[in-house]
Order: structure tokens, then sequence, then C-alpha cells
């Protein structure tokens, strides 16, 4: 018999569920994520985390109607799916995924939304399209390495829609780290660049995205990090220092 249960976090438990991402409530990465998170939740986001017999954590989904969507799309009516993640590799392919998915349905389908949509990615940060197909997903959109995927209940509905989050990358000169604490990564990401631009005398300039429609405004298709230069998008995720000093090693000899 399964025994896993899904918990679903609220700004009353948060301390004692953590956030799943980051399990060290004292550090400044959680801090910036609880203080993002009480504020999106009163805007209907939810962050659920499945947990074996023992209450070990098997994985997690964060999700948002799509008005308040932390990503470039359009997608009135339907609830979106920020994040999904399945770990240790060992709690992969054993419908971990499903389980989460299907909760999210539940909730979309009891507030009488269209359906459920996500994007999904063959690159990093952003899960793969496999299990969302798996539970009725269809490709509805694509922009670079972006899908959009959907599953709506009445098939006559209309599809959700990415933005152009290309159409103000222009708007960019300079050096740009453009990020939301949707992630709590990427606060520590953010002070290793600014660290590592200070010692190469660049002045980069960040912008901390404050609403769910600042990042339907973002210029990347994570939405929720964008490092750009002189109007090129050059990284759209999470960034290292070591991976920061590269990409500055190459634009600067470029230049």
């Amino acid at each position: 018999m399964n025994k896993n249960k899904i918990i679903s976090v609220t700004p009353e438990n948060v301390d004692q569920q953590t956030l799943y991402c980051i399990k060290n409530t004292k550090s400044e990465g959680h801090k910036q994520k609880k203080e993002w998170f009480n504020e999106q939740y009163s805007r209907g986001l939810r962050l659920n985390i499945l947990q074996d017999a023992e209450e070990n954590m098997l994985g997690f989904i964060e999700y948002v109607p799509a008005e308040n969507a932390w990503r470039p799309i359009v997608a009135p009516g339907f609830m979106f799916i920020h994040c999904i993640f399945v770990y240790p590799n060992k709690n992969k392919n054993a419908g971990n995924g499903s389980l989460l998915i299907h909760q999210a349905e539940r909730e979309a389908r009891a507030l009488g939304m269209h359906g459920l949509c996500t994007m999904s990615s063959k690159g990093s940060w952003v899960a793969s399209k496999k299990v969302f197909v798996k539970n009725g997903f269809r490709q509805v959109g694509k922009r670079d390495r972006f899908e959009l995927l959907s599953k709506k209940w009445i098939i006559s509905d209309a599809d959700p829609l990415l933005a152009d989050w290309t159409a103000n990358q222009k708007n960019y000169q300079g050096w740009h780290l453009v990020y939301a604490n949707q992630c709590p990564w990427h606060e520590k990401s953010a002070e290793a660049m600014l660290k590592v631009a200070r010692e190469h005398g660049i002045d980069l300039k960040i912008t901390l995205l404050k609403t769910p429609s600042d990042a339907q405004n973002a210029p990347s298709g994570f939405g929720v990090f964008s490092l750009l230069h002189d109007g090129k998008l050059l990284e759209d995720h999470y960034l290292s220092e070591t991976r920061f000093r590269n990409i500055l090693k190459k634009e600067l000899q470029l230049g």
C-alpha cells in the first residue's frame, strides 16, 4: 500500500516544512523565498511537498493561477505549474511526479479553471515534458528552448500563449541581471555575480522583479532570471560564480 502523502506548505507551516529546494531555514535564500512565498500565497500560489511514510521528501510542485504566474505567458483561466521536481533519482519513474500533477489538477478543477499549463525544456532548471505528456498535456507553443504545454478540459477553450520575451531585450544596454526570488538560489547567484563584476570593473545593473507582471514581461523565457549584455540574452537560469567568470571572459574577448 502506497503511504506517500502530499503536504501543503502554507505561511503558517513554512518553517517546519521548508521550501523543499532550500532546507536551511536560516539561509538568506530561504529568507528571500519565504518572503516571496508569503506574498504570493494570497495570489493563489501553492507549494506541495510529497513525503513518504517516514516523512522523507520525495519531490515538490509549485503552481499558481496563470494570471499571477512568474513566467512570460498569457493563459487566463488556467493553473500554471512553475516547478516540479522529484529527487533523488531512485524516486523517479515511480509515479511521484504524476501524483503531484494530479493534486494541482484537482485544485484547478475545483476552482472551475479551464485547465493546466506549464513550460518545459531540455535545458537546465526547467522540467522536461515527459511527465506532462504522460499526464495528458500537449504542446501549444514553442520559442527558443522552451515549450508551452497545456491540458484543458474543454477542447474548444482557447490555448495558452507564450509572450514574446525577446521584444524588449534591446532595451538592456550594458550589463544587466534581472531576477526574482521565486527561486531561492537566485539571491546567492546575484551576490556572487555582483562580486565578480566589481572585480572586473563592470557596472552590473541589477533589477529585482517584484510582481507577476514584471516577470511576465521579463526578457527571457524563464522569466525570473536573465543575464543580458548590450541587448543580447546570455543566460536564462541560475549562474555559479565560475560560470559567470567564463561568460565574462568570452564576452570581453569578443568585445
